[in-house]
Formats: C-alpha cells, structure tokens, sequence
C-alpha cells in the first residue's frame, strides 16, 4: 500500500473518532497499535537497507536523501544540511498547540562487521585520512528506521493534533570528525534545528544489550559526560641499546598511563558519582631499537559531575607533568569534550513513565535504572529544552544481555522484533506530551 493510501485511511479513521469522542480526545492506543503494524514492514525494510548502506559522520549523505524524501512523501516541512547532513522534519497538527521534538542519530562507525547478516556491510570510507570499513555497530540505523516509522505513523494523524512534531535526524553523533570543531548534535543546534519552531520537550532513545522489549531510563544523569584527553610527551631520540643517552619517553608513557589509572583509584570516591579515565592508544616509534622522541597518547573521561570532573582533570594535567619530568621529557595535555552529561528534566522522567508502559506494556519499563559510562550528545539538545533520553532492550532472543555483543562491537545487532517498540515510543511520547494543556 503507498504512503498516500496509508496517509487518507488514517485520516478517515481518524476523523471518524473526532467527531464521536470530541476534539479533546486522547488517540486510543489501539489506534497507535494499528497504525505501527501496518508501517512495520517499512520500519524493517528501512532499517536493512541502511545497514547495508552505512555512512560515517558528517558523510550521511544517502542516509539523508532516504529520510528527506520519506518525510517530504509524508508533506512534512522538510529542511535539509542542517549541521552538514542533517534534516529536520516538522508536522503540523491540524489545530494549534505545544511542540515536541523527537530525534535519532545516523552515523556509523569505522568498524568491519563480523555480523553474518544476509544485510551485512560491506561498505567503506575515510576516516582521519585512510579507507576504512564502516558498518552501523552502534544501532544509528534502526534508530533512523523507527523515526521515520513514527513520523509515518503521526502524518496519518495529523487531523487528530493539536500542535506540531519536529523530527531530527542528527549526523556525527559519534563525535566530530577530526578537524571539525562541532560534533553533530551541537552543529545542528547552532544551525536552528531548535527554532522556527522550537519545541518545549525533546526526546530520544538507543538500542543497546538489554531483554528485548524492555525500556529502561532515570531522571537527573543517566549518560556520562564524555570527554577526548590528548597527550604528547616529548623527549631526545636515542639507541635502543643506548637509553641513557636520550629521554625515553616510551617509558614515560607507561608511568603516566600508571598515573591516571591511580589519580581515578585513588583521588575519586566511588560511592559518590562513577568516574572512568581510560588511555585507549599509545602512538611511539617505528623501529625496534630506536627510542623515540615523542609518543602520543589519548584516552577518554567519563563523569557525572561537573566539578568533579574540573578536578579531576586539573589533578591529571599537573601529574602527567611532573611524571614527564620525572623522566627528563616535557607534556602537552588537552581535553575536548564530546558529549555533555545526558540529564533527564526530573518532572519529564516522572511524566513520562507511565507513556512508555502505554507502549511497552506493564512491568517493561524501568525508570530508575542505573547510571552508565557510555556517553551521548543528545545531551546537548537537553542544555536547550527539557528532554528525556531512554534506552530499549534489543539483545537476541533467549540471550543473556550481559553476554550479548555490546555497541560499538563487530558483532553487535539489534533483534528487529524491538523496532515496533521503538516506533510507539516515540508516537506515544510526542502524542501524549501534545495532549497535555498549555501550561
């Protein structure tokens, strides 16, 4: 059946329920239910075609035409290279009322996928000037499949609105490429994707390991903060056989990959806030028996406290000098930040809950869940409006979660059977936040 079709039958259902339940009526869940099924066949086509098809930040341009064509087929206002590749989408209900935004990200990463899927990709590109293998280890396209779900499901009410959805389909969540100063969630925020018009809630979600079916969340901060550390030690090449006669800063790189491991051990109260310094790369040498002159490192920091984290960081920058030092050589040191702390608006988390059971059923959703370390830059669309940030469980059927490959893995999947879910998440979410009455 075409979009079109889809879109008129809606209506007249619609309409339908309009005149015998009055303008102020809730759409029934039923409705919802309905309209999901007869769009999944889509959601699942969507969602395979881009995994095949995956794009690295910044360079989403398939992805984008994808989504931009779909929603302008809906007659949304559509409006493309926001943030690069981005797109913003905006329904507008047949009456006046709030504004609601929903968002999904659409990168992939420079990973080979070892999936086995009959969809698995093959695809390549650039990444910090090498060819790489791509692939949507992360879940960017069910998320871009289930948003362009829900905006098929919410054309086909669009006589039922009162108010206005903006969809978001952000690039470079994973962070800003190298050489960019702006990751994607920031760049669109400064290119207006939260004006003309600018919504009073936003949400989002993330397939990651988890029972299938269940959704799980908490108020206040839920995400890790995520920042990039940069570390060049400088010293005097020397002889492998001559140490003495230079400053060997592969040695120094060990002891200050020793200091930060202690400065989090040690310097942090665990019972407080989780706190992660990890040195992920160490970059030195090219021959056996040369020492070099320079040795590059970098890592992550992750944290839930602002303050703490300053701390922290000032600690770090101080010792790693005086370990250089320690060792004859000198450090440079920077820190980027990546991603904000995703903190969920308390009263929206609250509000929210029984929304999610509405579509996940009794005794799925979880709105206290722990904290994690991972971080996303959703983040920056809370420092601007009230948002909520959700995961969904999508591990394999009769898996345990805590066994299930995780994100970023060459074998991570998203069980499909969480993709209508996903869909009346974020239906019910925009639904219900537009029924609300003006405050």
């Amino acid at each position: 059946m075409s979009v079109r079709r889809r879109l008129l039958l809606s209506a007249a259902v619609l309409g339908v329920l309009l005149t015998a339940q009055g303008a102020a009526a809730q759409v029934p869940a039923a409705t919802v239910e309905a309209a999901v099924q007869r769009v999944l066949p889509e959601v699942v086509a969507w969602r395979r075609d881009l995994h095949q098809h995956p794009e690295l930040g910044f360079a989403e341009t398939r992805t984008a035409g994808v989504v931009a064509d779909h929603l302008r087929a809906l007659g949304l206002e559509v409006r493309t290279g926001v943030g690069k590749t981005g797109v913003v989408g905006v329904l507008r209900g047949a009456r006046p009322g709030r504004t609601v935004a929903l968002r999904a990200d659409m990168d992939a990463l420079p990973v080979k996928e070892a999936t086995g899927l009959s969809f698995a990709s093959t695809a390549t590109g650039t990444y910090m000037g090498e060819t790489v293998p791509v692939a949507h280890a992360c879940g960017h396209d069910a998320h871009v499949a289930m948003l362009m779900g829900a905006a098929e499901v919410l054309a086909g009410m669009k006589d039922q609105i009162a108010g206005t959805v903006v969809f978001i389909f952000q690039p470079a969540e994973e962070g800003a490429p190298p050489g960019e100063p702006l990751g994607g969630a920031a760049l669109m925020i400064q290119e207006g994707a939260l004006k003309d018009p600018a919504p009073e809630a936003v949400f989002g979600l993330h397939v990651v390991p988890g029972v299938p079916g269940t959704v799980f969340y908490r108020p206040q901060g839920f995400m890790a903060a995520s920042d990039r550390v940069d570390i060049i030690l400088h010293g005097k090449q020397t002889h492998g056989a001559w140490p003495w006669k230079g400053v060997d800063v592969v040695a120094a790189a060990a002891s200050v990959i020793q200091t930060v491991n202690t400065l989090t051990a040690r310097t942090v109260d665990p019972t407080t806030t989780p706190t992660v310094f990890t040195i992920a790369t160490v970059d030195a040498g090219v021959r056996y028996n040369i020492i070099p002159d320079q040795a590059k490192l970098s890592g992550t920091l992750r944290t839930f406290d602002v303050a703490q984290r300053d701390a922290l960081v000032a600690r770090a920058e101080t010792a790693i000098d005086h370990v250089a030092a320690a060792h004859g050589a000198t450090a440079d040191f920077a820190v980027r930040q990546n991603a904000a702390l995703v903190y969920n608006d308390e009263a929206l988390s609250a509000w929210l809950a029984p929304v999610l059971e509405e579509a996940a059923g009794a005794g799925k959703v979880n709105p206290a869940t722990p904290p994690t370390t991972v971080a996303e830059d959703f983040s920056y669309f809370q420092r601007v409006v009230p948002g909520v940030f959700y995961h969904l469980g999508g591990s394999p059927d009769g898996v345990d979660p805590a066994m299930a490959a995780p994100n970023h893995s060459p074998e991570f999947d998203v069980n499909e059977k969480v993709l209508p879910l996903g869909v009346k998440t974020h239906v019910f979410s925009a639904l219900r936040f537009l029924e609300q009455p003006r405050s």
